[in-house]
C-alpha cells in the first residue's frame, strides 16, 4: 500500500528509518533537514533520496516559510514524519498531511516530555523507553500510537541510556509500521496526570553542587548519573578554592565470586 510522506530528521536513527522506509519501495515527496550549522546527518539523509528525482528538500526553516508551506501543502502528502527533527512546526503544517505528523520521541510519554529524556529519567526516576505520537500545537503531548519501555540498569548514565533507548526507537517505529500503512493505528490519549516536562536548559539549574549541602547519596549518585552525557559542559561541578571542578561518573557491576 503507498502513501505519501514528507520526512523530516537528523542523527543516525533518522538515517536507519530512512533506509527501512526505502527498502519498502517509499520515497518521500520532501525531505525536511536541519541548517548545516546544527545538522549531524543531514549528508547521509540527502545521500539516500540522491537515487531519487522530483524530491523537494528544505534546509533549516526554510520550510516554514510562505513558499515552503504552499509546496508542503501542494503535496498532498498523508503523513510527515519526524525523526529527531528539533525545529517546530508551525500550526500552518500540523495540519496539512492528512492523518498527520508522527513524532519518534525517546521517552515513554507522557513522562519526560521535552529535553533531556534519560538525564530526568534518571534523576527523577520515571519510566523510560520511546514513544511514536502524533504531534499538536503542544510539545509531545499528541496521541500515542506505539511506544516500548526500557529498564533503567544501576550503572546507567544519560549517556548509556541514550544509546540504548536508540535501538528501542527504531523497534517502536517498525513495530508500528504495518499499522502506520495500513492508517488502522489506535490512538492513546495521554494521561496529564503522570506528565513531566523539561526545557532544554533546564539542567544548568542542577548542575552545581553545594558541598556544604546534605543529601541523600542516592539521590547524589542519580544526578550525577543523570549529568553524564556525551556533553562535557552537561556534567555535573563543584567549586573548591577558587577553581571548577567537572564530575563523570562510571559504574560498573562487579562480578561475585562463586
Amino acid at each position: 500500500m503507498s502513501i505519501k510522506f514528507a520526512f523530516a530528521g537528523d542523527r543516525q536513527i533518522s538515517v536507519d528509518i530512512l533506509s527501512f522506509l526505502l527498502s519498502k519501495g517509499l520515497v518521500p515527496k520532501i525531505l525536511i533537514i536541519p541548517d548545516e550549522n546544527s545538522a549531524s546527518h543531514a549528508d547521509e539523509l540527502i545521500k539516500l533520496c540522491s537515487k531519487h528525482s522530483n524530491i523537494i528538500v528544505f534546509r533549516g526553516k526554510s520550510f516554514k516559510t510562505p513558499n515552503g508551506i504552499k509546496r508542503i501543502n501542494e503535496a498532498n502528502l498523508d503523513y510527515i514524519f519526524s525523526i529527531h527533527f528539533s525545529e517546530i512546526y508551525p500550526n500552518e503544517i500540523l495540519s496539512i498531511p492528512k492523518y498527520g505528523i508522527l513524532n519518534l520521541h525517546p521517552a515513554y510519554l507522557p513522562y519526560n516530555r521535552g529535553w533531556h529524556t534519560p538525564t530526568w529519567a534518571i534523576i527523577d526516576e520515571t519510566p523510560y523507553g520511546a514513544t511514536l505520537h502524533f504531534m499538536n500545537e503542544t510539545v509531545d503531548t499528541g496521541d500515542i500510537v506505539h511506544q516500548k519501555k526500557i529498564k533503567i540498569l544501576p550503572n546507567d548514565t544519560a549517556d548509556s541510556l541514550y544509546k540504548r533507548v536508540l535501538k528501542t526507537e527504531y523497534e517502536t517505529f517498525i513495530e508500528a509500521w504495518p499499522s502506520i500503512q495500513k492508517k488502522e493505528y489506535n490512538r492513546l490519549k495521554q494521561n496529564p496526570k503522570n506528565a513531566t516536562t523539561h526545557k532544554k536548559r533546564d539542567i544548568v539549574n542542577i548542575q552545581n553542587i553545594d558541598l556544604n549541602q546534605n543529601v541523600k547519596a542516592k539521590d547524589l549518585i542519580n544526578k550525577i548519573r543523570g549529568l553524564t552525557t556525551n556533553k562535557n559542559e552537561e556534567n555535573a561541578f563543584f567549586y573548591e578554592n577558587g577553581k571548577k571542578y567537572c564530575i563523570q561518573i562510571n559504574i560498573y557491576e562487579e562480578e561475585m565470586n562463586k
